[in-house]
């Protein structure tokens, strides 16, 4: 509180909402003249002029100033190994997503021109919510990732789909027009699928329920979006947005897809004269197998039709084999091996990973079958020792991991000790 000249204290009292400062922890922000504002006005005035100055800015207004697809899949290229097809189909879609909103702007009534919605599809640890965090980085739309496995039907314990849209609605800072021109990747996608072999007579309130209230919002509706969250209240007021101008990317495992794919190929599964029993490379087979994917066989696989149908673009991504589990070790800004390099730097220490030991890493990560996950946590595991006694020993330092070490055949301390030794 501000004091009088008599040494009695002012009420402070917020001239912009009426608000009185009685309780302790209130931080009012005193003007000239005893003019007072609370927090909550000065947050508001804040989100004013962030939304003004978003439309002000606003979407690209031309072709020149858009994104190109070229453009979209070389920064995707800085972060993703591989996954050509995939990013190429991604690329296209996004810049196809800003001409609508460039289309819609103008009022041209002659053509409409409809959103194509993606479907990726690949084994886990290919890079699909990677390509969605690395486009959130690019673009110059909102954009959010959320989880469908948290969701469920309508009145049942979970979240709705409409807090899809909330959390774009938050990342635009509830500037609904801008939140209306985003892009929504919805992850684990193939975890609503229907579960056939459920024999109970209740509804199945997070898989086929969960697809059935994303219908519309997938095509396009004028939605009611809970401002706070959590469940819908009749006393609650809502923030309507219109999803049809929204870009809906989806993604999921799929897992025994590939399976469903060989039946109707009429490829042979079991037996001495099956596919598999000839088959030299796993990863390979998988990834020509998956890149067949029709329509029919997400249906088969538990998506309904009408799901399917929303979402016209479907793309696979292949199965890492050792040589690009070897180039996210080390091309990616983000690779592995330059994290470490860089916290070796920090130390005043080298540290530098032979060819032999970048193999070994990726085929014990191959092992593991859980795709470029698996390098980090056996990285982690490899490098702990050494990071934990590197601020004590001795400076400067060069340390070098072979397969040897990769392997367990030789300690990471003794191997390090020589490798001081012949850079001495």
């Amino acid at each position: 509180m501000a004091k009088q000249p008599n040494g009695k204290k002012y009420k402070a009292i917020c001239n912009f909402c009426g608000r009185s400062g009685n309780r302790a922890d209130d931080a009012f922000i005193e003007g000239p003249n005893n003019v007072f504002i609370c927090p909550e006005c000065v947050d508001l005035c804040h989100n004013i002029i962030q939304q003004n100055r978003k439309r002000i800015t606003g979407p690209p207004l031309s072709l020149k100033e858009m994104p190109k697809p070229k453009e979209i899949k070389q920064y995707l290229d800085q972060y993703v190994i591989g996954q050509e097809h995939a990013k190429k189909y991604l690329s296209v879609a996004v810049h196809n997503h800003y001409k609508r909103l460039l289309h819609t702007n103008s009022n041209d009534s002659d053509v409409e021109i409809d959103k194509s919605n993606v479907l990726l599809i690949g084994p886990t640890g290919t890079g699909k919510t990677l390509l969605a965090r690395t486009l959130a980085h690019f673009l110059e739309v909102p954009f959010a990732i959320c989880d469908a496995t948290t969701v469920t039907e309508a009145g049942y314990v979970g979240e709705d789909v409409e807090n899809f849209l909330l959390r774009l609605l938050q990342n635009a800072e509830f500037d609904i027009e801008a939140a209306q021109r985003g892009i929504v990747y919805v992850d684990e996608i193939d975890k609503i699928g229907k579960t056939s072999q459920n024999i109970s007579i209740t509804r199945d309130v997070s898989g086929e329920g969960v697809q059935q209230a994303l219908l519309k919002m997938l095509e396009g509706t004028i939605a009611n979006v809970p401002p706070q969250g959590g469940r819908k209240h009749p006393e609650q007021s809502y923030i309507q947005i219109n999803t049809t101008q929204i870009l809906f990317i989806c993604g999921g495992t799929f897992v025994g897809l590939e399976n469903i794919i060989k039946k109707r190929l009429g490829k042979k599964m079991i037996g001495f004269s099956s596919e598999l029993a000839g088959r030299t490379d796993e990863k390979t087979d998988y990834s020509n197998i998956i890149h067949q994917v029709i329509p029919e066989d997400i249906i088969e696989f538990g998506m309904i039709p009408e799901m399917v149908g929303r979402l016209p673009v479907i793309t696979a991504l292949s199965a890492l084999d050792e040589k690009a589990l070897i180039d996210i070790l080390t091309k990616p800004k983000n690779a592995l091996i330059r994290q470490y390099q860089k916290f070796f730097e920090m130390e005043d220490a080298e540290l530098e990973f032979t060819n032999d030991g970048l193999h070994a890493l990726a085929q014990k990560a191959l092992e593991h079958n859980t795709g470029a996950r698996a390098l980090r946590s056996i990285t982690e595991e490899l490098m702990v020792d050494l990071m934990y006694q590197l601020p004590e020993e001795p400076k400067p330092a060069k340390y070098i991991i072979n397969r040897d070490i990769v392997e367990g055949k030789a300690k990471l301390f003794t191997a390090k000790q020589k490798a001081k030794k012949e850079s001495a």
